[in-house]
């Protein structure tokens, strides 16, 4: 099932890591991504693409069969998705998943429903369901099916005066599975 559009996106905290479960829950309230994935030639390819959240954890995105995108997933199958905080100071977070290609049209329609949702910020009626199935028959369009294995946060880091330079700090973050627990308290 795809999740709705969360009435507020999760803020990442700015004197720590975020604990597994606070990455989980930042992908999930998000809706904005910067997606990348490995090409044959030149360095990785990137595009700013809108997002699904499914309840099983899964990320969707919608493209149409003739782009980058989709062709990789089906030779590759290995993608990042750069998680975008919509709040200033802004953190990230990366997710790396594997990827697969769906081309069921009718889940198609329902992702795109729901990017369009998340573009306007309220839930997409019914009544545009016949023009967005349209538009998904003439653009081809397919879904790419990510599957989160692991993820990599970058807190907000922001100086409010240029007098907070010394107390500017950053941190090494590192790659977290995805399923991890958060760590027990001492």
């Amino acid at each position: 099932m795809l999740l709705p559009l969360a009435s507020e996106p999760y803020t990442a905290p700015n004197d720590r890591d975020m604990l597994p479960s606070e990455r989980r829950e930042f992908v999930r309230t998000h809706r904005t991504c910067v997606f990348g994935y490995r090409r044959r030639n030149d360095g990785p390819a990137m595009s700013i693409v809108y997002y699904i959240p499914t309840d099983n954890d899964e990320l969707l995105v919608s493209t149409m069969a003739g782009r980058g995108k989709a062709r990789m997933a089906e030779r590759d199958g290995k993608v990042s998705l750069c998680v975008l905080d919509e709040q200033w100071p802004f953190a990230y977070l990366q997710v790396y998943a594997d990827a697969t290609l769906e081309e069921d049209r009718d889940l198609a329609v329902d992702v795109m429903m729901a990017v369009a949702g998340r573009m306007s910020g309220q839930p997409l009626g019914e009544e545009a369901r016949p023009y967005i199935t349209e538009m998904s028959e003439r653009e081809s369009r397919v879904v790419i099916r990510c599957r989160p294995y692991g993820t990599y946060a970058t807190p907000p880091r922001h100086l409010h005066r240029n007098d907070q330079v010394e107390q500017l700090t950053h941190w090494v973050s590192g790659v977290v599975d995805w399923n991890a627990a958060d760590p027990t308290p001492n």
